[in-house]
């Protein structure tokens, strides 16, 4: 118990951090007036936007913790009565999920103002607030994530239940969060993109104004956008993937280390702590001078963190697990298990650098793809989805190394870990990510307010690196996704009690083709639904600059609230469906056609699900650099013809990157974690459909 204890003060200590933070970034001057009604604004819409999504959220949790309740009570699906616990982890989880959210949220549309103002005095001072901004996300969510997964292990473990049962009930709590999850990415990426898609294209290449003109109408949707896409959205699916990964680990742990010492159970746990204080030690190094380089600033602190946990780990690694165990009747050793870990921690900093090379218009890819605009928005697009192809080949490449060492050297125990070694560093890659929409909205907020050139160049840098660590920060959750789906999988095999899938089985080749198909029919429910929301944006803009008189002059002001509405009621509306599916699925799968057909399913959607998720982010990415390229002075600048072939191949890009890509993330492990939950379930009355065949 006194290892659980300090994995507990661990992610106390994380969530202190993040309180610290916060108070630092509060007591920062908001600038004047004008500048505080566009932040106001920006953090209102936010907020609103967040409350509605999460009240739509509530019903679906208590519907689902209803489901979990009655499906799996019953004395024939165990011998103990895991239900209510499981429904009650359920409810944690999404309840920990919501608050993460809710905390990076909240910071993140206060910090944009602060750091447009900073940007008045310095680069330096404007970085430190948008990455302080950025870290509380950091510190709140992996701190919340360990804290609420221990909490419940020593609350379980008081209770005198067995450490087998602790574990699968625990898969509730990842359940829950991956649920909460999938509705924000959705929801949150439609919301952004039907507000980005409408100011882009009557704003930019229709009226000819400047991104984030006042006279927009949907600039501040665009703004809250940025918030509910990449803050809310980003930190739930990766706070899905730490608790999933964390909690398949367990759950194959318990199998190796019942009767070890509790430290080997809960190593899994231990790898996010000591991520943690690997982070807390990187956090003062993570600064630049008014001519520092800000990619190199960031990609240096990822890289410290990392080479603290690989040092760190190598000695703990041999301290916490027995030097020898047996899983599925082989004998492996503690060292496997730290080499597990560290393929997987290196194989997401290459999947990250590899990405980062395919969408940034620094490199070769991206320079070309704005090349081809200067034949049209055809030879862009085209280019665009060659470009995206392309760049998933390397990262399925490591995924199938990391999958297949870490396999070698620790069983399905060493795919769990290498996804944990995967995540060990996530609260420096989440304050990365956070860090990018602060940055893109104080660009906003300082042309939007009238402040000087200057300042906009230095948001403009800010802004360029968020870019580009925002499409690594993707890359990263694409891979985690990958090897999480892959250890819930495995978690899912070891549960069912399948020796082994067989891949000349009908009933697998059944399922094989169904999940494979399952992404691109995911894809098309929510990028259809990206298009209907921006037809509405449209337009609405459009009939804005038409009947509002003076508002192109800039003597009228425009109507930003109605473009609010419209991106949060297409959002709270179109989320449903895609939901559904991914939820459903797994149970519908799992009850008439059994277990063999459902490890069909989720070996088939992982398959292809990988692949299509990178190479629409990477897609996506390239061509929002393409047209940053241009508007940097390349190829004629901003309004010239190639400019604006590039913004069609941006808006094509959108619901790719922000939409449809990261959602696949969450769509691989929620129907994974959702199978591990319902597998007692499957394995008692699994195969209705087939009885009668």
């Amino acid at each position: 118990m006194q290892f659980a204890i300090f994995i507990v003060a661990v992610g106390l200590l994380s969530v202190v951090v993040a309180k610290f933070i916060a108070s630092q970034i509060k007591k920062a001057d908001s600038g004047n007036e004008k500048m505080k009604e566009i932040g106001d604004a920006i953090h209102e819409g936010a907020m609103a936007f967040l409350t509605r999504e999460y009240k739509a959220m509530a019903v679906f949790i208590v519907v689902m913790a209803i489901t979990i309740f009655m499906f799996l009570d019953h004395p024939k699906t165990k011998e103990i009565n895991e239900a209510p616990w499981t429904a009650l982890a359920f409810v944690f989880g999404s309840s920990i999920s919501i608050l993460a959210g809710f905390i990076g949220m909240k910071i993140a549309t206060k910090a944009n103002v602060k750091t447009a103002n900073a940007a008045q005095k310095s680069l330096s001072k404007a970085f430190d607030i948008a990455f302080k901004s950025g870290s509380v996300l950091g510190f709140a969510l992996v701190g919340l994530a360990v804290l609420g997964i221990s909490l419940s292990y020593i609350l379980f473990k008081f209770m005198g239940f067995p450490v087998e049962t602790i574990v699968e009930i625990l898969t509730g709590f990842a359940l829950g969060g991956s649920s909460i999850a999938l509705f924000a990415r959705v929801g949150g990426g439609i919301y952004t993109k039907a507000a980005d898609i409408g100011a882009d294209l009557v704003g930019k290449v229709e009226a000819g104004i400047p991104e984030d003109d006042p006279r927009n109408p949907a600039v501040i949707a665009d703004n809250v956008g940025d918030n509910v896409g990449d803050v809310a959205g980003m930190g739930a699916d990766l706070f899905g993937s730490a608790a999933e990964a964390t909690c398949a680990a367990m759950l194959i742990g318990a199998l190796a280390f019942a009767k070890a010492s509790e430290s080997a159970l809960l190593y899994p746990l231990a790898i996010s702590a000591i991520g943690i204080l690997a982070a807390i030690a990187t956090f003062k190094f993570i600064k630049i001078s008014n001519k520092g380089s800000v990619e190199l600033a960031l990609k240096k602190g990822l890289i410290i963190s990392s080479v603290l946990v690989l040092v760190a780990m190598y000695f703990l690694t041999a301290m916490w697990l027995p030097k020898t165990f047996v899983l599925n009747s082989v004998t492996y050793t503690s060292f496997g298990v730290y080499i597990a870990l560290a393929i997987g921690l290196i194989s997401g900093l290459l999947i990250g650098l590899i990405t980062e090379y395919f969408t940034s218009h620094a490199y070769k890819p991206v320079r070309n793809l704005a090349n081809s605009s200067l034949t049209g928005a055809a030879t862009n697009i085209i280019n665009g989805i060659a470009l995206g192809y392309e760049s998933a080949a390397i990262p399925l490449v490591l995924i199938a190394i990391t999958s297949f060492v870490s396999f070698q050297f620790a069983g399905l125990y060493g795919i769990a870990i290498s996804a944990l070694g995967m995540l060990s560093t996530l609260v420096i890659a989440l304050s990365i990510d956070g860090y990018g929409p602060v940055a893109d909205n104080a660009g906003g907020i300082a042309e939007m307010s009238g402040l000087p050139k200057s300042v906009r160049e230095k948001t403009d840098i800010l802004d360029a690196a968020g870019n580009t660590t925002a499409a690594i920060g993707k890359g990263f959750a694409i891979g985690s996704a990958a090897l999480t789906a892959l250890a819930l999988f495995s978690a899912f095999i070891a549960a069912s009690g399948i020796s082994f899938v067989n891949l000349l089985d009908n009933k697998v080749i059944a399922g094989l083709f169904i999940g494979g198909m399952l992404p691109f029919l995911f894809s098309a429910m929510t990028m259809r639904a990206v298009g209907r929301a921006a037809e509405s944006m449209i337009i609405e803009v459009r009939d804005q600059f038409k009947n509002i008189k003076g508002l192109m002059e800039g003597k009228a002001k425009a109507d930003y609230r109605k473009c609010v509405d419209i991106s949060t009621a297409a959002a709270l509306k179109e989320m449903i469906a895609p939901g559904l599916l991914v939820v459903l699925t797994p149970i519908i799968v799992g009850l008439l056609f059994g277990v063999e057909t459902l490890a069909g399913v989720l070996a088939g959607t992982l398959a292809s699900g990988v692949i299509l998720a990178i190479s629409k982010a990477n897609a996506g990415g390239a061509w929002d650099n393409a047209k940053k390229y241009i508007e940097s002075g390349q190829h004629g600048g901003k309004g010239s013809e190639p400019h604006k072939a590039a913004v069609v191949g941006d808006t094509v890009g959108d619901p790719m990157k922000d939409t449809a890509g990261p959602s696949l993330n969450i769509l691989l492990k929620l129907m994974a974690i959702t199978s591990v939950v319902f597998v007692p379930l499957f394995v008692k009355y699994g195969g209705l459909l087939l009885r009668f065949l």
